[in-house]
C-alpha cells in the first residue's frame, strides 16, 4: 500500500510540475525570475521536497522516487530544479541535525508554501571549509549570526535561510528569517546558468535569533556537517542533470527525423548518428548512476556517500558534454537565446560546479579507491 500511494503521489506531483511550468521556462530564463505563486503553490502541494514525511505535511517520496520527479522538473526548468533542491537540502537538513520540536515547526512549514535557502559558500571559503568565517554565537541566551555567504540559490524567494557556520570549536546551521533585521540579500547579477533560480550574496549583521533557531544546539564537527547537508544537494543534482540530458536527447532526436540535408534524413548522416548514440549513452549511465544512488540512499547502504558523489560526478559531467552535442546537432536553431538546448548548454555546465566541483567530487571518488583498495589488501 505504501509503494502504491507513493507512485500516486510522485504522477501527481509530475503531472503539477508540468501544469505549473508548461512551456514558460524559456521566458522565465530570460527574465531572470520566477513567479513566487508557481514555487509557493509547488511547495504547498509537497513538490518541492517531497522526501518529507507524511506526517509533517510532505509526500515521503523515497529516493529513487523523488529522484524521477527531480530528473522530470530538470528536464522542463533547471532554474525551478534549484529552487526544488533548495528546499529540499534544508528539508533533509532540519530533519537530519533538528531536534523533535524543530521538525514539528520547520518542516510544515516548508510543505506549506514557505520557501527555503542554503547558505554554504563564501567568498574566500568555496571548497576550502577550513576558511569558511562566518560566526554562530550564543549571547545572552540569544544566537547571533555574522558574515557574508555568497551565490545562495533561491535565496531571492526564500522566507527562510539556513546559515551554516563556526560555533565554537565546531559548527551549526541557524534558520534565519529572511525579513530578520540584519539580513541584507544582493542579487547574483546575469548568471550564466540557471538564470532564474533566485542566486544572491547574502549578509548578516549581528543578526538576533532565539537560540532555539540552532539546528540541533549545534557543535557539530563542520565537515561532517557540510558533507551531510551536501548529500541531498549532491543527489538532487545528479537527477536534475538526468532531466537535462533527456530533453536534449529528446529535442536531438526530434530535430534529425525532421530535418534533410543533401536529400537524406539528417539523423541517416553517420557522425549525426554517432552524436546521437553518444547522447543516448551519456544519459543511460547517468541514469543508471543515480538509480543505484537512490537504491544505496533508501538501503541505508554504508556507500551511500561515494554512490552520491559518483551519481553527481557522472551525471554533471555527462549532461555538459550531452548538452554541448545537442548545440552541435541543431546548429544555428540552438545558437540564440530561448532555446531550450541553449538554455541546457548554460544550466549544465554550472552543474559541473555546484554542491561540489568536478575536482572536489574526483578528489572525494579518489579516497573512496585508495580506501577501499586498503581494505582490500588487508
Amino acid at each position: 500500500m505504501a509503494g502504491e500511494r507513493r507512485t500516486t503521489a510522485t504522477a501527481t506531483a509530475r503531472d503539477l510540475t508540468s501544469t505549473l511550468i508548461g512551456d514558460r521556462a524559456g521566458g522565465w530564463d530570460l527574465a531572470g525570475e520566477l513567479p513566487v505563486a508557481v514555487l509557493r503553490e509547488l511547495g504547498r502541494q509537497g513538490a518541492l521536497c517531497a522526501q518529507v514525511p507524511v506526517e509533517f505535511g510532505g509526500l515521503g517520496l523515497s529516493s529513487a522516487d523523488n529522484g524521477e520527479l527531480t530528473a522530470h522538473t530538470g528536464g522542463l526548468c533547471s532554474s525551478v530544479r534549484s529552487v526544488q533542491t533548495s528546499q529540499g537540502m534544508a528539508a533533509w537538513s532540519i530533519g537530519r541535525f533538528g531536534d523533535p520540536d524543530q521538525r514539528r515547526h520547520y518542516l510544515p512549514r516548508l510543505t506549506g508554501g514557505q520557501l527555503a535557502a542554503v547558505a554554504f559558500s563564501e567568498a574566500d571559503a568555496g571548497s576550502d571549509l577550513g576558511a569558511m568565517t562566518t560566526r554562530i554565537e550564543i549571547v545572552d541566551g540569544e544566537a547571533v549570526v555574522t558574515g557574508e555567504k555568497v551565490w545562495t540559490t533561491a535565496a531571492t524567494y526564500a522566507d527562510l535561510i539556513l546559515v551554516v557556520g563556526r560555533f565554537g570549536s565546531g559548527a551549526a546551521v541557524a534558520v534565519v528569517p529572511r525579513d530578520r533585521p540584519g539580513v541584507r540579500l544582493t542579487r547574483v547579477p546575469h548568471p550564466s546558468g540557471c538564470r532564474a533560480a533566485g542566486h544572491a550574496d547574502v549578509r548578516l549583521d549581528a543578526v538576533r535569533l532565539p537560540a532555539s533557531a540552532i539546528l540541533g544546539g549545534g557543535g557539530h564537527d563542520l565537515s561532517m556537517l557540510v558533507t551531510a547537508m551536501l548529500l541531498y544537494g549532491r543527489m538532487s543534482v545528479a537527477w536534475g542533470c538526468v532531466g537535462i540530458l533527456r530533453e536534449c536527447l529528446r529535442v536531438s532526436a526530434t530535430h534529425v527525423r525532421a530535418r534533410s540535408q543533401f536529400g537524406t534524413e539528417l539523423a541517416r548522416h553517420q557522425l549525426v548518428s554517432r552524436h546521437l548514440a553518444e547522447l543516448l549513452v551519456a544519459e543511460q549511465v547517468a541514469s543508471r548512476a543515480c538509480e543505484h544512488a537512490s537504491r544505496c540512499w533508501d538501503d541505508g547502504d554504508p556507500g551511500l556517500v561515494a554512490a552520491v558523489v559518483l551519481a553527481k560526478q557522472v551525471s554533471s559531467r555527462n549532461a555538459a558534454r550531452g548538452a554541448a552535442t545537442a548545440v552541435q546537432l541543431l546548429a544555428s536553431r540552438a545558437a540564440h537565446d530561448g532555446s531550450p538546448v541553449a538554455r541546457a548548454y548554460r544550466d549544465a555546465k554550472l552543474m559541473e560546479i555546484i554542491e561540489g566541483t568536478t575536482e572536489i567530487c574526483q578528489l572525494i571518488l579518489a579516497d573512496h579507491a585508495l580506501a577501499t583498495a586498503g581494505r582490500a589488501d588487508a
